[in-house]
C-alpha cells in the first residue's frame, strides 16, 4: 500500500507530464507543490513508486514518467472528474441543438467531442430496436433517375439514388403510394418480407419499376446502423508526429476498422457510465499505446449505442472522462425528447 505523500507525488508527476509532456523531477515538484519535504525524500518515495511500477525513468538522469499501471491509479484513486464549466457545457448544446436528424446529430457528436477533447473521436450509430417506417419517397429527379428515401419513427433519415429507366412520373406516384400503403408502421424485419409479397401483388405496368427500387429498399431497410461508426478529429494526431511509426500509424490503421472499433466501444463502454482502457489494458494490439475513453448512450427503451475518445495515454483523463459523460448524457437526452 502506497501512503498519502506517495500518492500526492504520483498525483502530481501524472499531472504534470500530461500538461507539460516532459519527465517530472524530483526538485520541480518540490517547488511546486509544497510537498514540506526535501528533493532527496522524494526520490526516496520515486525509487519507491518506480520499483512498485507506477512510473518509470525513460533514460538515465531524466524525470520519471508514469506507466499505464501509474495511469490506471490515477483514474482510480486519485483524479477526480473535472466537471464542465458553463461555456463548455453551453458550446455543447449551442452547436448540437440544430441537429435535423440521427445522421447530422451524430455528425454533430463527433465533431464536438473531438474539438473538446482534442482527441479523436468514435460514435456508434444509435439504433432503435423497435423503430418502424414512417415514410418512404421517392422523387423523380430526371428522366430515368429518381431518389429513394426512407424515415423512420426514430429520426434516422435513409436515401439513395436509384436508376428507373423509362418510367413515367405517373407509375412513381403509383408505386410510391402503394409503398407507403403496405409498408409504414413495420419494423425492418416485416417490411422486407410485406415487400415480397408486394411484390407478387403488382400489376406489370409496375413491375420494371418495382424491380429497380425495392431491392434498394430492401437492402436500406436490413442494413443497420448499429455496424456503423464515425471518427472524427484524427487530425489531432498529428501532435504526436514524432511517434509515427511506432504509435500513430497502428492507430491510423485501427480507426479504417469498422468491426475493431465496434469491439474497442463495446469493451469498454458501460451503460451510463464512463469507462477508461489505458495502454497494455487494450486487447486490440495496435492501440495499446493509446487509451479509450467510453460511455454508453441512449434515451429511449431498447436503444443503445456508445461514444468515446482514442489518444495517447497521456491524457487528460479527467478532462476528457468529463466531456464524453457530458455529451453521452446530452446526446441521450436529445434522443429521448426527440
Amino acid at each position: 500500500m502506497l501512503d498519502d505523500r506517495k500518492l500526492t507525488i504520483l498525483r502530481a508527476i501524472v499531472t504534470d507530464y500530461v500538461s507539460m509532456q516532459e519527465p517530472v523531477g524530483s526538485r520541480a515538484l518540490v517547488e511546486r507543490y509544497a510537498l514540506d519535504v526535501s528533493p532527496a525524500t522524494v526520490r526516496n518515495d520515486m525509487a519507491v513508486l518506480e520499483e512498485e511500477g507506477y512510473i518509470t525513468q525513460p533514460h538515465t538522469s531524466a524525470g520519471r514518467i508514469p506507466t499505464d499501471k501509474g495511469y490506471r491509479l490515477f483514474v482510480d484513486r486519485l483524479g477526480a472528474v473535472k466537471p464542465l464549466s458553463v461555456a463548455e457545457r453551453r458550446a455543447i448544446q449551442s452547436f448540437m441543438d440544430g441537429a435535423i436528424d440521427v445522421d447530422d446529430l451524430v455528425a454533430r457528436t463527433v465533431r464536438t467531442l473531438a474539438r473538446i477533447t482534442h482527441q479523436v473521436a468514435i460514435v456508434q450509430y444509435p439504433v432503435l430496436s423497435n423503430a418502424t417506417l414512417r415514410h418512404v419517397e421517392l422523387v423523380q429527379l430526371s428522366p430515368g433517375r429518381a431518389l429513394l428515401i426512407l424515415v423512420s419513427s426514430s429520426g434516422q433519415v435513409d436515401q439513395h439514388p436509384v436508376d428507373i429507366g423509362t418510367a413515367e412520373e405517373s407509375q412513381v406516384a403509383d408505386l410510391r403510394g402503394r409503398l407507403n400503403a403496405a409498408l409504414v408502421g413495420l419494423g425492418p424485419i416485416a417490411a422486407c418480407e410485406r415487400l415480397d409479397l408486394l411484390l407478387t401483388e403488382l400489376p406489370a405496368t409496375l413491375k420494371p419499376l418495382a424491380d429497380a427500387v425495392c431491392p434498394i429498399l430492401k437492402q436500406l431497410q436490413t442494413e443497420s446502423h448499429s455496424t456503423r461508426v464515425v471518427v472524427g478529429g484524427v487530425p489531432n494526431l498529428t501532435r504526436f508526429a514524432d511517434q509515427y511509426e511506432t504509435a500513430v500509424r497502428p492507430v491510423l490503421e485501427a480507426l479504417e476498422e469498422q468491426v475493431v472499433l465496434l469491439k474497442l466501444l463495446g469493451e469498454v463502454a458501460g451503460a451510463g457510465e464512463v469507462r477508461v482502457r489505458i495502454g497494455q489494458e487494450n486487447s486490440y494490439e495496435p492501440l495499446r499505446t493509446t487509451s479509450v475513453v467510453a460511455s454508453g448512450y441512449g434515451g429511449l427503451p431498447g436503444l443503445q449505442a456508445n461514444l468515446g475518445v482514442v489518444g495517447p495515454t497521456r491524457m487528460d483523463y479527467p478532462s476528457n472522462m468529463a466531456a464524453v459523460r457530458a455529451v453521452a448524457r446530452y446526446i441521450s437526452r436529445y434522443l429521448a425528447e426527440g
